[in-house]
């Protein structure tokens, strides 16, 4: 899949038989499957007779290449089945695909069967198939480095079709999210795996079938309307309110909304790239998010003063400002969390990126979500409010369920993680165990401000300029200042303490238990050190990131 553009069949003046349609291809794979059926049950084994070795042979070879057969005809068909707008068809594609899943262990059991890959030396250390050629497209490449398709060998082949059609029947799933919170953590969690090309497409057509409905029945206007009433609940688009049915206040949600969902979409089909580019195109769409904030800024403004004239009592400020301004956060929280997963940053700008998380975007965020939480709640008071007045029965208060609660529990974990991080990399220079490059054509300043230069484009929250951010984490205005160990100590409590608050998580989620892998030997570690354990030793600190892609345990040699 990674050569998907040198294998643009129009090059070669191969048009891929475009006359003969879907339909077709799969009626004749279908014909040629029942063929061999039928060959399968004449030279199957009989009660009582003699068997004959060729009979024998050519039996099993024939079952082999039925279910070889068998199998490119659901998969084909699943794929086909993508292309169609109903949603219907994404549950026929997961039947057929759990009907292919089926088939692989029979055609694992006979990979001894036909012709056998030739190791060619002289080609690479890649076996040679009957029919491919490896080198094919080398004189359509530019003069890069030289670049081969790699055919894989049999036994991995049956590997990879089994993880395609888990991840197939996992894009099948999305259908079952309806809302548009959900379906971006969808995305996100299914672009984490590192998914193939096909897959990422497959999610991307199922999610757009078309370009104005969401998985082939929704309309992104109305996934906006609902995502904004689950999170921030604003009046406008309560029934209860008076700017329900006012003309003006639904024209600025309206367009508001409508405003909204090309960024939205944009952000959901950037998670259908490859990581690196996704970071790339995150740092770009925080651009389209700071004019959709502005806009949000002015909507609140307008519908506030209109229902101060009409509904005195409430208010409609920063609802839907405080919606736009936790997306962006969260586009900004994930374009620093990725560099670590891409391995973009040296370890001695660890510190000023694990502060600008702590400090200030999880700061903001939890803020944030803590705004969207009371909002929640004051109108659901006076919704409640409402309908005690035209209600003449008292009501049983029911135990209120806060939306939100979870992701402001997870945001302080994460803000914890960080702090400690943070507080890891000073204690650490401080004590010579951070390797710093010798600025010569470069600075720190301009490292931190090329790391941080997409946010240059938001207005909120403000960049935090490097000028700025020398003067907020300048230790020398606590007194006394704090020493290598004291920052230690405050690391491990940092983590300490993100244990506690992960712990305490309900039903938790492998997210939490991966934090936790982390967070506990690091309270060892940062313990240890804050001792004064290896404090001579000039061997650097180690950096493990198997555990968690963002959040490494650090060893000590």
């Amino acid at each position: 899949m990674g050569f998907q553009e040198d294998f643009q069949a129009m090059t070669y003046g191969f048009k891929m038989a475009n006359n003969v349609t879907d339909l077709r291809v799969t009626g004749m794979l279908k014909d040629v499957e029942d063929d061999l059926q039928r060959r399968v049950k004449s030279t199957r084994s009989r009660q009582g007779e003699q068997r004959d070795p060729e009979v024998e042979l050519e039996h099993q070879q024939c079952s082999a290449l039925f279910n070889r057969i068998k199998f490119t005809r659901l998969l084909l068909t699943a794929l086909i089945a993508f292309t169609k707008k109903e949603t219907s068809s994404v549950s026929e594609a997961q039947k057929l695909m759990t009907q292919a899943a089926d088939l692989l262990p029979a055609i694992h059991s006979t990979l001894q069967h036909g012709v056998q890959a030739q190791n060619d030396t002289s080609k690479g250390d890649h076996p040679i198939m009957m029919g491919f050629e490896p080198l094919v497209n080398q004189r359509l490449l530019p003069p890069t480095f030289p670049r081969y398709a790699k055919i894989i060998r049999r036994e991995e082949m049956v590997a990879y079709f089994s993880k395609l059609i888990d991840r197939i029947k996992t894009v099948c799933e999305v259908i079952n999210t309806t809302h548009l919170h959900g379906i971006l953590d969808f995305f996100c969690e299914f672009s984490e795996q590192s998914p193939c090309v096909l897959s990422r497409s497959l999610l991307q057509t199922t999610f757009l079938m078309d370009s104005k409905k969401v998985l082939g029945s929704h309309l992104m206007h109305d996934m906006i309307k609902d995502a904004l009433r689950g999170f921030v609940s604003p009046p406008v688009l309560s029934p209860k309110c008076c700017l329900y049915n006012n003309h003006q206040a639904k024209d600025y949600i309206d367009s508001f909304i409508t405003h909204c969902s090309r960024p939205f979409c944009s952000l959901i089909q950037i998670h259908g790239h490859n990581r690196a580019r996704q970071r790339d195109k995150l740092g770009h769409i925080l651009e389209e998010f700071a004019t959709l904030q502005d806009e949000a800024e002015k909507v609140d403004a307008a519908l506030h003063s209109l229902l101060l004239k009409l509904e005195p009592q409430r208010q409609h400020l920063a609802c839907l400002g405080t919606w736009v301004l936790y997306h962006s956060l969260r586009i900004m929280i994930h374009y620093l969390l990725s560099g670590f997963e891409l391995e973009l940053y040296s370890m001695h700008e660890y510190y000023y990126i694990y502060w600008y998380l702590s400090e200030f975007l999880y700061a903001w965020l939890m803020s944030t979500l803590s705004r969207a939480d009371s909002s929640q709640m004051a109108e659901e008071r006076i919704t409640e409010e409402l309908q005690r007045r035209g209600s003449s029965k008292k009501t049983k208060k029911k135990k209120k369920t806060r939306p939100l609660s979870r992701e402001i529990t997870m945001s302080q974990a994460y803000q914890n993680m960080c702090a400690g991080m943070y507080k890891t990399m000073i204690a650490l220079d401080m004590d010579g165990k951070v390797r710093k490059p010798q600025f010569e054509l470069d600075s720190e300043q301009v490292r931190y401000e090329h790391r941080f230069a997409p946010f240059n484009s938001v207005v909120t929250p403000p960049p935090v300029h490097y000028i700025q951010f020398k003067e907020m984490s300048d230790l020398k205005k606590y007194t006394p200042p704090p020493q290598s160990a004291d920052l230690y100590l405050a690391a491990s409590k940092h983590f300490q303490q993100a244990k506690l608050i992960l712990e305490n998580v309900p039903s938790p989620d492998p997210e939490v238990n991966r934090i936790l892998k982390v967070a506990k030997p690091n309270i060892v570690v940062m313990k240890l050190l804050a001792g004064g354990h290896k404090k001579e030793t000039k061997v650097l600190p180690q950096f493990d990131f198997s555990a968690h892609k963002y959040f490494p345990v650090v060893k000590i040699i």
